[in-house]
Formats: C-alpha cells, structure tokens, sequence
C-alpha cells in the first residue's frame, strides 16, 4: 500500500510563496538540494496540482535536456523524468508523454486507488492539491528555510486541525531544516 506524502519548501513562518507569489527565497543549496534528490528516488509517482506542475515541468524536462546542467540537478532532473506524475487540473487539455491528468473533481478518487495500488511514497507537490486530499495525507515534511516572507501561501490549510507527532528532523549548515511528521 501506498503512502502519500506531503512536502515543500516552506518559509520558516509556514509559506510556500510569498504574498507576491515568488518563491525565490527557497531556491535549496547544494545540501539541500541533495537532500530532496534522496527524497525524489523514494517517490512512486509525484501528484500536482496544476500550478506546480507548470512550475516543474518545463524546467526539469529541459534540465534533463542539458549537458551542462550542475550534477544535483541533473540528477533530480533524471529523477523527475523517470518518476510517473498525476496533474489533478480542470484546465489543462493535454500533458506530456509520461504525465496522466485527472480532472479535480476525480482527485480525491484517484489518490485513493493508486494508495491502493501503489508500493511506495506517492509525493504531493502544491498547496491546494495538498488541501484537497489532506485527509488521505500520511506524511508532511517541510523543508524550512531560515526566512520569514510575512505571508502569502500557506504549506498547511487554512481552518484544518491536524494532530502530528515528528517522526524525523535534520538540520542542514545553511540552517534550512527537515521535518517529517506523521499523524498522531
């Protein structure tokens, strides 16, 4: 049976994008990065909502492209590409070889089916999917980096109470560090 597993960079005051909707202030360093590569080779299948898919995919389809690409991010790039990947979206017509898309109305369905029938870590990548399917979550592991945006997207959902207990944490020399909590 499968695990669906929660994770993002996060601002150490809880958001995924700033109220500008940047993320510039997570780009991950080498560590970090490799960190979320180990990560990546844990994952069965990435689920995204619409938003982060379009963040991904383009970039890491084309980094897996390069020749000159820094080594940890070829190497999630090849990760990335390997792994199958579930856009849930009511907008998007078409997606790429080695991408299925689900219509949001079918999501919560559809998680439920491939933890069924999935060995391994189903990986959530996006605020809202993550709201949507927050009952269905084993796992959430932020990745928190030593910066406060003072608002924008939250990792966690709004008005959701969730009882957790860490399961695992690790602190990085840039000072990002990595919670794994589980339900409690």
């Amino acid at each position: 049976m499968g695990k669906v597993v929660y994770s993002m960079i996060t601002s150490a005051d809880g958001y995924i994008e700033d109220s500008n909707g940047s993320i510039e202030f997570f780009l991950p360093d080498e560590e970090v990065h490799q960190a979320a590569n180990e990560q990546t080779r844990q994952a069965s299948a990435f689920l995204f909502g619409r938003r982060m898919f379009e963040m991904m995919e383009e970039p890491w389809r084309a980094t897996a492209d390069r020749d000159d690409a820094p080594e940890v991010e070829a190497e999630f790039a090849r990760l990335y590409m390997e792994t199958p990947r579930y856009v849930f979206s009511d907008t998007i017509e078409t997606v790429p070889d080695g991408v299925r898309l689900v219509r949001s109305a079918d999501a919560v369905a559809e998680v439920q089916r491939l933890k069924r029938e999935t060995e391994g870590e189903l990986a959530v990548g996006g605020a809202g999917l993550a709201a949507s399917l927050v009952d269905l979550v084993d796992e959430f592991q932020p990745y928190v980096m030593p910066v406060v945006v003072g608002g924008g997207k939250p990792f966690f959902p709004a008005g959701v109470e969730l009882k957790l207990q860490l399961a695992e944490q690790r602190t990085f020399a840039s000072g990002t560090v990595f919670l794994r909590y589980t339900r409690a």
